[in-house]
C-alpha cells in the first residue's frame, strides 16, 4: 500500500531533503516550508528513515480537513483509518500545534483528536477503555490556516540521532546539519577535505559516512519497526540494500583531516568516529586554525566555528575568521563552506562570497558562506583521485 509521508525539515533545506527523496526513488507531492511531502509503501518508510541524511523525521500524513470548531475536527479525525493503523494496546500520545486558526487552543484540540480516535478505535474493537501498554504510536495534530493535518510519526527519536554520537561538545552541530553543509558544498571523495575547527567531529564523520555510502540510521532502531503494517521485514530488506550499497573496499583519495584546538574535544571525535565506523577514513590532529595548512590541493573545508552567541569571546571569534580568510589566501584551489551567525564574518575574511545561504542552526538564523575555489583538471577528475604533490 501506497501512503502519503511527510519528511520534515530545517528551513532553508527543503529542497536538499526533496533532492534525497528523489535519489531514493520516490514521488514528491509538494513542498513547503519544511515540510517534504511524498509518497511510499512500507518499504519506502523504512529506506527513508535509514538513509535521509538532513531530513528531521518521516511522518505518515493519516489526513488533511478543514476544521473551524471542535465539531468538525473530532468528526473528521473520527473519520480516519485509525483502526487499520494503530493495534487494540498501543500508546497513542497526541501533541498539536496551531497556527493562525480559529481553533487556538492545544491543549483542547489535542484532547478532542484523543477522544475522536479512541472513538474510532471502538469502533473495531468493542472496547470501552484501552490499557496503552504497547508501542508507541505517536500523533500529532497541526492545524494552520483552519486545515487540520493528522500524521503519525514513523521515526520515534529524530533522525539527526544517528547512534554514535555519545558526548557533546560546548555547542554541538546537529548530524542532520552537519550533513546538509557537506552535501551543499558538493565535495566527492575524489577531493581533499578538512574541518579545522572540528570540535567533537560531527561535520568530518558525516563527510565520511557520504564518502563511504554509509546509511546515517544503520545503529539505531525506529519507531515503525514495531507496527505491523510496516514491519520488521521491511526494515531487515532496507538495512541488507543498505550493508550490501556500502562501499568499504574503496577509501577517498586522501584521509579526511578533523583538528582542533581542544584536545578533550578531539578525544570525543576520535570515539564518535570509532563508533560511526569511520575512523579509518579520518585524520584527527591537535591543532590551532591558525597553524592549519592544506597539504594538497582542490580541497573542500566545511566549517562550523565559534560565533560568539554559542562560545568564546568577540576577540575570539576575530581570530578565527581571519584564519580562515589567510587559509583561503594561502590556499587558492581550496573551496571554503562555513556557517555562521557572526555578523563579522565576511568582514574579516576579507574575501567576497561567491555565494550565501541563510540557514537555521537550532534556532539560531545563521548564513552558509560559500567561497568556491576551481574544479580539479580534468584528468584528475577523470581519475578519480588527486595526485599528491
Amino acid at each position: 500500500m501506497e501512503w502519503t509521508l511527510l519528511a520534515t525539515a530545517p528551513l532553508g533545506l527543503e529542497a536538499l531533503v526533496e533532492r534525497e527523496v528523489k535519489e531514493l526513488g520516490y514521488t514528491v507531492v509538494s513542498v513547503d516550508n519544511g515540510r517534504v511531502f511524498f509518497l511510499a509503501d512500507g518499504l519506502g518508510i523504512a529506506r527513508c528513515n535509514l538513509w535521509l541524511r538532513t531530513a528531521d523525521r518521516v511522518l505518515l500524513v493519516v489526513g488533511r480537513f478543514r476544521a473551524e470548531t471542535f465539531d468538525e475536527l473530532f468528526e473528521g479525525t473520527k473519520a480516519l483509518p485509525w483502526p487499520d493503523l494503530i493495534p487494540r494496546t498501543a500508546r497513542f500520545p497526541v501533541d498539536g500545534r496551531s497556527q493562525k486558526s480559529q481553533l487556538s487552543s492545544v491543549p483542547a484540540c489535542q484532547a478532542i483528536v484523543k477522544k475522536a480516535i479512541v472513538a474510532s478505535l471502538q469502533t473495531r474493537y468493542r472496547e470501552s477503555w484501552f490499557e496503552e501498554s504497547g508501542p508507541d504510536y505517536r500523533i500529532e495534530i497541526v492545524l494552520q490556516k483552519d486545515e487540520a493535518m493528522l500524521t503519525l510519526d514513523t521515526s520515534g527519536a529524530g533522525l539527526h540521532k544517528r547512534g554514535y554520537r555519545t558526548s557533546t561538545g560546548i555547542a554541538p552541530i546537529k548530524e542532520t546539519m552537519a550533513a546538509a553543509l557537506v552535501l551543499l558544498s558538493r565535495w566527492g571523495g575524489h577531493r581533499p577535505f578538512a574541518d579545522p575547527l572540528c570540535g567533537t567531529g560531527t561535520i568530518v564523520i558525516e563527510a565520511a559516512m557520504i564518502a563511504a555510502n554509509m546509511a546515517p540510521g544503520m545503529q539505531r532502531e525506529f519507531a515503525s519497526e514495531a507496527f505491523d503494517w510496516v514491519g520488521a521485514k521491511a526494515f531487515e530488506t532496507a538495512r541488507q540494500e543498505a550493508e550490501d550499497s556500502e562501499d568499504r573496499a574503496t577509501a577517498p583519495a586522501f584521509p579526511l583531516v578533523g583538528s582542533d584546538i581542544d584536545s578533550r574535544a578531539l578525544r570525543m571525535a576520535e570515539e564518535h568516529a570509532r563508533l560511526a565506523g569511520v575512523s579509518r577514513l579520518i585524520e584527527f590532529r591537535t591543532q590551532d586554525v591558525q597553524s592549519f595548512a592544506p597539504v594538497a590541493e582542490y580541497g573542500c573545508i566545511v566549517t562550523n566555528p565559534p560565533y560568539g552567541e554559542r562560545i568564546g569571546d568577540q576577540e575570539q571569534v576575530r581570530i578565527v575568521e581571519t584564519a580562515l580568510g589567510r587559509i583561503l589566501e594561502d590556499s587558492p584551489t581550496w573551496s571554503l563552506f562555513v556557517l555562521t551567525a557572526s555578523k563579522g564574518f565576511a568582514r574579516h575574511v576579507g574575501r567576497r562570497e561567491e555565494r550565501v545561504r541563510k540557514l537555521y542552526n537550532g534556532r539560531i538564523e545563521c548564513k552558509f558562506y560559500q567561497y568556491l575555489g576551481p574544479l580539479p583538471p580534468r584528468r584528475i577528475m577523470q581519475a578519480g583521485g588527486l595526485e599528491r604533490p
